[in-house]
């Protein structure tokens, strides 16, 4: 059994809905000084374009968007995992503007859910077949630290 949330890691202290809520900002100024051009290349063979990093990340919170309102709307609820490199495969020339635009709206609608459920339903239990048994607050903590590992290989790319 792997650990519960892998992106455990990678939160930094600050309250998960100031993470969740700053996500988009973040990814769209770390485009910006990556460029247009830039968006389009991968860091190293095998590595995700920043372009397809966000597409990525769109795609996540469709899955996140799900897993929230199964947890809340189900009792003993088994998540459903799925393969991101064979979503990752349609990602080529789809243009990262697009995708954050995708990602924005969605994890709009996921925060207002977040918001109203979090205190009454955080410890509502679910069971992901690769992880055991989370609860709504170990989604949305996870929700949070893949969101900051994301950010931080855009920042990386940014940097280089």
């Amino acid at each position: 059994m792997t650990e519960l949330n892998p992106y455990a890691k990678f939160l930094d202290g600050r309250p998960l809905e100031t993470i969740l809520g700053s996500t988009a900002h973040e990814i769209a100024n770390k485009l910006q000084m990556i460029g247009p051009d830039r968006t389009v290349q991968a860091p190293a063979p095998g590595k995700w374009s920043p372009a397809e990093i966000v597409c990525h990340l769109a795609d996540c919170e469709v899955a996140f968007a799900f897993r929230l309102r199964q947890t809340l709307a189900e009792d003993h609820h088994v998540l459903q995992p799925f393969d991101q490199e064979k979503w990752a495969a349609p990602y080529g020339g789809v243009p990262a503007k697009e995708a954050l635009s995708a990602f924005t709206a969605l994890r709009t609608w996921n925060l207002l859910l977040i918001r109203k459920a979090l205190a009454v339903s955080a410890s509502k239990p679910v069971t992901h077949p690769e992880r055991g048994t989370m609860t709504f607050q170990t989604i949305v903590e996870t929700m949070a630290g893949h969101d900051l590992n994301h950010l931080d290989q855009l920042k990386r790319i940014a940097a280089g």
